[in-house]
């Protein structure tokens, strides 16, 4: 098959199977990723409306409701976790800190709402898996919003259909300036340990390559090895402002990935095969225009860009109507949060690796 003929035919919506409905959202957390992400990609959702929003802060919640036309309920943390307002939406979007992310999900299970929690899961291993167990009766989705980008599902129908030959070798990057892209304070949760979870970087940032990689190759993590520091001030309490780390897949694959969050602003995810190279750059971080690029073993090379210029916006819109689309049609989702808990097994064991300097298998 020619170069060109396998980048042609990329689907938008591949999934998509439900011809109208909506579900509505309670927002669980108000921080600047719902309110400048999350929130606008639920109003151009096709079938999803935010109806609640949840928080602490009425300075928060009066912004979100000045900028969602649905919504018309704030409550808090604790009216939430009450039942408050259940009524009023069909499910939650839980966008905390990672150490409290259990609560609300067993909140909402409690309430018989579905679920799309931010990744990774939750803090720690132990916690993500009683996450896991304590919300299995209703519908779970952990928000890897690379999962239903259309280039990322084409990455992973080309390898599935041997256009670079067999997987051999991951390289995966992410960075950015922390402090100037989410907060210009130190005293923000990704730098706390009891909130963050096992580090900043690696939590935060090198799961976007590691899940990635996973989810494009149709591969679990086996073992893996890891080197990280901490330099500046700001980062003290953390391990890992800059990290690399590899990974054996249980097909065989290597992965080599690095993440930092005091570094120019940058993502990529290269695939390396035996007969050829896939390409997509730059990602993870929205940045456009992102371009899918395949190259052969016989020096030929296509491209596609596919002509999105809002990628953080059109990424989460996708991710939101994906969901909506399962729940509504009472139809099984993923990523799961049994396909999370391999993820945090595996963070878990990429900061032993890095503790100890030996290779960690993947429990």
């Amino acid at each position: 098959m020619l170069v060109d003929d396998y980048l042609q035919n990329m689907r938008d919506r591949d999934w998509e199977q439900l011809g109208s409905g909506t579900l509505r959202f309670a927002l669980v957390g108000l921080g600047w990723w719902t309110r400048e992400q999350a929130i606008p990609a639920i109003e151009s959702a096709a079938f999803c409306e935010a109806t609640v929003a949840v928080s602490d802060s009425q300075e928060k919640a009066a912004d979100v409701m000045a900028k969602t036309d649905r919504l018309e309920t704030t409550i808090t943390y604790e009216e939430f976790v009450n039942g408050e307002a259940a009524e009023e939406y069909d499910a939650v979007y839980i966008c905390t800190p990672n150490a409290r992310h259990l609560p609300y999900a067993a909140a909402a299970a409690d309430h018989g709402k579905a679920i799309l929690c931010e990744k990774p899961i939750e803090a720690t291993q132990e916690r993500a898996t009683e996450l896991v167990t304590t919300t299995q009766d209703v519908p779970l989705m952990v928000a890897y919003r690379m999962q239903t980008d259309p280039q990322v599902r084409r990455m992973r129908e080309l390898i599935a259909e041997g256009a670079i030959g067999d997987p051999v070798v991951v390289h995966g990057h992410m960075g950015q300036q922390l402090l100037d892209t989410v907060s210009e304070s130190p005293d923000q949760w990704r730098l706390d340990p009891e909130l963050s979870g096992y580090g900043a970087t690696v939590m935060d940032l090198g799961i976007y390559p590691l899940n990635t990689a996973r989810f494009v190759l149709n591969a679990d993590p086996v073992s893996v090895t890891a080197q990280m520091h901490s330099e500046n001030e700001a980062f003290q309490d953390v391990p890992d402002q800059h990290a690399a780390f590899t990974i054996q897949f249980d097909d065989g694959t290597y992965a080599a990935c690095t993440a930092s969050q005091n570094a120019y602003r940058s993502g990529q995810l290269r695939i390396v095969g035996t007969e050829g190279e896939l390409r997509l750059e730059p990602t993870f971080l929205g940045e456009s225009p992102q371009r899918l690029t395949l190259r052969s073993f016989d020096g030929r090379t296509a491209e596609i860009d596919d002509g999105r210029r809002d990628v953080f916006g059109d990424e989460m819109t996708e991710e939101f109507d994906y969901f909506a689309d399962r729940v509504l049609r009472d139809e099984p989702l993923g990523p799961d949060g049994e396909h999370a808990l391999v993820d945090m097994r595996t963070l878990a064991a990429i900061y032993e690796a890095a503790e100890t300097g030996h290779e960690i298998a993947i429990q």
